[in-house]
């Protein structure tokens, strides 16, 4: 890992996006909250969270961070089948939360997918990206559409 201990802690705020395009009947089932294995986006929400408070378990050179906010929010878009996913992480820290913030899409998307497998193997997860980055002494990085 880097030696982050000189580093000033910063209030730091990461935001990640991506999204899931699958058959317009598999969103039927979503959008209805009546996929078999229960509220596929509530879950997929809890997931994203868990999985921003474990990447450095995951990946292994990330810092473990104590997390101050994580947010996972969820957009349908009815006309592409699709689902996007937005993670929101912040810290105050000696290091960023961009890993944290994809990390959390990912195993969302990931979480939306094992949930509806049964009914639509093609879905595909696509798009993630970093978003924004802000603090620390690179200060802001914000992508461009």
């Amino acid at each position: 890992m880097v030696d982050v201990a000189g580093k000033s802690h910063t209030h730091r705020k990461g935001i990640a996006q991506g999204r899931i395009v699958m058959k317009p009947e598999t969103f039927a089932l979503i959008a209805s909250g009546t996929a078999k294995k229960g509220d596929v986006l509530g879950i997929a929400r809890i997931a994203g969270i868990q999985a921003a408070k474990k990447t450095s378990d995951l990946i292994p050179l990330c810092h473990p961070l104590a997390l101050t906010r994580v947010a996972v929010e969820f957009e349908q878009d009815a006309t592409a089948s699709a689902v996007q996913c937005t993670a929101t992480v912040e810290t105050v820290g000696q290091t960023g939360v961009e890993m944290e913030a994809l990390t959390a899409v990912q195993v969302a998307l990931l979480t939306i997918y094992d949930m509806c497998k049964a009914v639509d193997r093609s879905m595909v997860m696509t798009d993630v990206r970093l978003l924004e980055k802000h603090g620390g002494k690179s200060g802001s990085f914000v992508a461009q559409p």
